[in-house]
């Protein structure tokens, strides 16, 4: 049986868009999920949502135990992750409320337990990262979003930052001769656990500004942020509403 579970960034973890819902506090052998997951039903489909940064949004990024999140949603049968996630743009066409369905990352983390695989006491285990998010959840998304409106680009590579801290213009700048198109916080380090977990996993980012490489405007702030965010959040969970059916009939 089809089971998605959702990773919901800040403001996008919304109960309310589940039906028959029912609250799941559990353990796993890292810790406690980020927040208690609640069960229900889109459309049919069986959904499992868990709030990446708590539900008070009480956890850094850093802090995230996302080891303990990717679990918790394996022990309770989730067959596919759908996450979303706001993110800086580090390209002039990606704007402000674009939609970018991720299908690269680069890792620029620092401190995080970022494997399931501490040490090779079982045997070495060295999971395949080439392509890490799913190409069919990837072309659900996209064409969902599509339907939806919503200015979205196909495919971005998104750089995974440390945080809480913002780039600096520098840093801006390099992510962007690297290749990058745009930046968060979190999706590195969930994306490399799914795969560990072998369940197919894909990312909804929303371009929410433009980090600090434009010149020609001030540099990101988190009360930019969140006037973009709350101003386009309806439209991503439209997103979920619409793709999680056609994931459960996939």
């Amino acid at each position: 049986m089809i089971q998605v579970g959702i990773i919901g960034g800040s403001g996008l973890d919304d109960p309310n868009i589940l039906a028959e819902a029912e609250e799941i506090t559990l353990t796993t052998p890292y810790g406690e999920p980020s927040s208690p997951i609640t069960k229900g039903v889109i459309e049919g489909t069986p959904v499992l949502l868990l709030a990446r940064h708590g539900k008070n949004h009480q956890y850094s990024p850093s802090q995230v135990n996302y080891r303990a999140n990717i679990h918790a949603l394996k022990e309770l049968g989730a067959t596919h992750i759908v996450a979303t996630t706001a993110c800086g743009s580090l390209r002039e066409e990606i704007d402000r409320g674009h939609v970018v369905i991720l299908d690269q990352f680069i890792d620029f983390t620092r401190k995080r337990a970022n494997t399931f695989h501490d040490d090779f006491s079982n045997g070495s285990v060295h999971t395949g990262m080439a392509d890490p998010f799913d190409a069919h959840l990837r072309r659900i998304l996209f064409e969902t979003s599509k339907a939806h409106g919503n200015h979205t680009h196909e495919t971005g590579t998104v750089v995974t930052i440390e945080g809480p801290r913002f780039s600096t213009r520098a840093e801006s700048k390099m992510f962007r001769s690297w290749g990058a198109d745009v930046i968060n916080m979190s999706v590195a380090t969930e994306a490399a656990l799914a795969n560990e977990a072998a369940i197919p996993y894909a990312a909804v980012a929303m371009s929410t500004d433009y980090d600090c490489w434009k010149s020609d405007e001030a540099p990101v702030s988190w009360d930019d942020i969140l006037t973009v965010f709350h101003q386009n959040t309806d439209r991503v969970k439209g997103v979920l509403v619409n793709a999680i059916p056609r994931i459960g009939k996939a």
